[in-house]
């Protein structure tokens, strides 16, 4: 009886414990949610050290990109879904799916042309000492990207990985 008891206990204790993990990460409406874009907004200015002058026009020149990104983003998305759609499909051709991977291509560059301006426009209204604070910035998490898309080393003789490369 006594180990019912404990068990019984152990199992309301998971239930509430789940539930308060559904409701903080699953139920919070967006407009409650934590925004990524803002995080990295911040970011910048606060690096940056924008005065107030300089931090409205940042957030006048900035109002579209996030929208033009999100929908860059989602046609990206459909695309790609459409593309591994035909996977089944024995009639698929070569021409199509050429088709349909060049749009991708072209949703890319768009982005990647709208990341590019959205940094120049940061740069032109900054001043020299922020200019070179930003440039650093950049080059920063560009090398953080590229350490991220490198493979994994691979296993030595005696199966194990050589420790991680420490680029300086």
């Amino acid at each position: 009886m006594k180990k019912n008891t404990i068990l019984y206990g152990l199992l309301i204790f998971l239930i509430v414990v789940n539930g308060f993990f559904l409701y903080n990460y699953m139920g919070l409406s967006t407009a409650e949610k934590p925004m990524e874009p803002q995080r990295g907004k911040e970011f910048i200015v606060k690096q940056l050290n924008f005065n107030t002058a300089q931090l409205e026009e940042f957030n006048q020149k900035s109002k579209g990109h996030h929208q033009t990104m999100v929908k860059l983003s989602e046609e990206v998305k459909e695309l790609k879904d459409y593309l591994f759609s035909t996977l089944a499909d024995d009639t698929i051709s070569e021409k199509t799916t050429d088709s349909i991977t060049s749009l991708i291509c072209e949703k890319e560059t768009a982005k990647e042309k709208e990341i590019f301006y959205h940094f120049k426009m940061i740069q032109d209204i900054s001043n020299t000492k922020q200019k070179e604070k930003f440039k650093n910035i950049l080059f920063e998490a560009l090398r953080q990207g590229d350490n991220a898309n490198r493979p994994p080393p691979p296993n030595r003789e005696d199966g194990h990985r050589p420790p991680p490369r420490q680029d300086q």
